[in-house]
C-alpha cells in the first residue's frame, strides 16, 4: 500500500490517466532527455560512492557474474517461448527488448529500497549497464540465421561491429558508468559536495520523470490492437516469471536481500529506449508498435505500480 502513496508513483499514475483522456498535457523531449541524464548520473555517483566505501568484495561479483546469467537467459527463454506463435523475427525483437532492462524501473526501485531501509549495493548499477548489450547482441545473432535460412539478403543491416559499438557506447549507459567511476575516485570528498544535485533533488526528478512517463505508457497501449494473444500474456505473466527465476539464482548466489531485489527487478524489466533504437536499424521487417507496446505499454507500468513492491515482499520471504 506504501507504494501507492509514493508520490512518484502517483505522478506516474497521473500520467497514464492523463493519457488515456488524451490531455495535451506533455514534457518537451529536450526536457525529458535532460531528466533522463539526471537519474543515470546521480545513480551513477551513488554507487560509485558506495564501491568507494566497500570495494570489490565477493558479493559484488557473484552479483555480476548472475546479472550476466540472467542478460543471456531471460532473451533465450523469451525467443523460445514467443517464436511458436510469433514470427521468427517478431519474436527476436521482443526477446531482445525483454532481455535488457529498464533503467527507470532499475532507478525507481533503488529508490523504494531507500525508503524502506533496505540495504543494496551500488555495484548493481554496474549490474544494470552489464546486462544492457547482451540481449541486443542475441537479436542480431538470430535474426543473421532467420534471414540465412530464408535467404533473404533484401534489407540493408548494420555491421555487428557497428552494433557492438552503439550498444557499449551508448550515451546514457556510459554516463551510468562514467558517473560510477567518478564516485569511486572522488569518494566521501565529492558525495559532500554532490549531495545536494545528486540526493535531495533525486525524489523531485524522478517523480517529474515519471510523469512524462506515465504519459507515454498510455498512448503505447493502444499500439497493441490486433496483436496476437501472447503479446498480452508475454508482457504480463513473462516478467513476473522472470523475477521468479532471478530469485531463485539470487538465493543460490546467496546473494544479500536488496541485491536480490534489484536483480529480481532488472531481470523482470524491459527496455524501451536502447533496445528499440537498434532493433529499428538492424531488424527494420518488425514493427516498433510491437514491442514497445508490449516494454512501455503493459510490463513498464505493471513493473512500476504492482511489480516493484511484489519482488520486494517475495525476496522478504526467501532470503
Amino acid at each position: 500500500m506504501n507504494n501507492f502513496l509514493d508520490p512518484a508513483i502517483l505522478f506516474f499514475i497521473f500520467g497514464v490517466l492523463a493519457g488515456f483522456a488524451k490531455s495535451n498535457l506533455e514534457i518537451p523531449q529536450p526536457i525529458a532527455r535532460f531528466l533522463s541524464l539526471y537519474l543515470l548520473m546521480a545513480l551513477g555517483l551513488k554507487g560509485g560512492f558506495a564501491l568507494y566505501e566497500s570495494g570489490i568484495t565477493t558479493e559484488v561479483i557473484t552479483s555480476l557474474g548472475g546479472a550476466i546469467f540472467m542478460a543471456i537467459l531471460v532473451p533465450s527463454i523469451g525467443y523460445l517461448i514467443l517464436s511458436q506463435k510469433l514470427k521468427k523475427l517478431d519474436a527476436a525483437a521482443v526477446a531482445a527488448t525483454y532481455g535488457s532492462i529498464s533503467a527507470v524501473t532499475f532507478i525507481t526501485a533503488s529508490q523504494s529500497l531507500d525508503e524502506l531501509g533496505i540495504h543494496y549495493g551500488g555495484h548493481m548499477a554496474a549490474a544494470m549497464a552489464l546486462m544492457e548489450s547482451p540481449a541486443i547482441i542475441f537479436a542480431i545473432i538470430v535474426a543473421s540465421k532467420i534471414r540465412s535460412q530464408q535467404q533473404t539478403h533484401d534489407v540493408a543491416r548494420p555491421s555487428l561491429g557497428k552494433i557492438f559499438h552503439e550498444s557499449f557506447t551508448d550515451g546514457g549507459q556510459l554516463l551510468l558508468l562514467g558517473s560510477m567511476i567518478i564516485g569511486i575516485i572522488s569518494g566521501d570528498v565529492a558525495h559532500e559536495v554532490l549531495a545536494p544535485f545528486s540526493i535531495d533533488l533525486f525524489k523531485g526528478i524522478l517523480s517529474f520523470f515519471l510523469l512524462d512517463m506515465g504519459l507515454h505508457a498510455a498512448r503505447n497501449i493502444s499500439e497493441l490492437k490486433n496483436k496476437p494473444a501472447i503479446c498480452f500474456y508475454y508482457a504480463i505473466l513473462g516478467p513476473v516469471s522472470h523475477a521468479i527465476i532471478a530469485l531463485i539464482l539470487a538465493k543460490l548466489l546467496g546473494l544479500e536481500l536488496g541485491n536480490a531485489i534489484l536483480l529480481m527487478v532488472l531481470s523482470s524489466s524491459a527496455s524501451y529506449i536502447a533496445v528499440p533504437a537498434v532493433l529499428r536499424q538492424s531488424l527494420p521487417e518488425v514493427s516498433p508498435a510491437l514491442y514497445m507496446g508490449m516494454s512501455l505499454g503493459l510490463t513498464f507500468s505493471l513493473n512500476i505500480i504492482f511489480g516493484i513492491p511484489l519482488y520486494t515482499y517475495l525476496a522478504q520471504l526467501w532470503i
